[in-house]
């Protein structure tokens, strides 16, 4: 059973920075892109960032400059780090892998289950 757990999340005044990790656990062989998507309240679930396994990333326009993904991929570990935060990051942040490959798995996606991000100003 593949699980994504993440962690890091918490209160920040707006400026500050947070760093998000989230690691897949189970029997994997290999996952292919790695990314984190928010939610924020009466909102849709948006992109924030991917990234894949040979480390090509994606950004959403919003967070660029100001976030970074990296990615383990022994540990199968995804970072996001968040620099000058704004309040309007303020949501639940999910980590997502994609097209993961383990035993009885071929190509499914899985979800964490949300760390909240609060940006106060």
């Amino acid at each position: 059973q593949v699980q994504l757990v993440e962690s890091g999340g918490g209160l920040v005044q707006a400026g500050g920075s947070l760093r998000l990790s989230c690691a897949a656990s189970g029997t994997i062989i290999k996952v292919n892109a790695m990314g984190w998507f928010r939610q924020a309240p009466g909102n849709q679930r948006e992109l924030v960032a991917t990234i894949t396994s040979d480390g090509n990333t994606n950004y959403a326009d919003s967070v660029k400059g100001r976030f970074t993904i990296s990615r383990d991929n022994p540990k199968n570990t995804v970072y996001l780090q968040m620099n000058s935060l704004k309040p309007e990051d303020t949501a639940v942040y999910y980590c997502k892998a994609e097209e993961v490959i383990a035993p009885m798995v071929v190509g499914l996606d899985y979800w964490g289950k949300g760390t909240l991000v609060t940006v106060s100003s």
